[in-house]
């Protein structure tokens, strides 16, 4: 079984988050850290460590994290001039916290993807 991690407590309500969306799939909440004006953490309620333990059985948990960060980045005004949507697998792809977690990112130009 997968480690309980930070998100757990936060989707649990057990420590504080500014929380900006919740149901009974996905909760989304702002990053403590944030690394461009507006940059939100979407993620499943159901503890899935990183991509490599998806299973069909998720995929509507899945698809409600796309359809959360469309609604968000319409609500922050982010839709017209775009924004980026990013999920890291494991140490080299830059993954932190093992609970799968959508990253929701814009406010400004974001620059390249990966530095060259």
């Amino acid at each position: 079984m997968a480690e309980e991690t930070i998100f757990s407590k936060i989707i649990r309500k057990e420590i504080p988050a500014d929380i900006l969306y919740q149901d009974e799939l996905v909760t989304a909440f702002r990053d403590i850290s944030p690394k461009a004006p507006t940059h939100i953490l979407i993620v499943p309620n159901v503890l899935i460590p990183t991509v490599n333990e998806v299973e069909a059985e998720h995929e509507q948990a899945l698809g409600r994290l796309f359809t959360v960060a469309r609604k968000l980045a319409a609500e922050a005004g982010l839709s017209e001039d775009g924004y980026r949507l990013i999920m890291n697998c494991n140490r080299h792809g830059g993954q932190e916290v093992y609970h799968i977690h959508m990253h929701l990112l814009g406010g400004r130009p974001l620059g390249p993807m990966l530095a060259r």
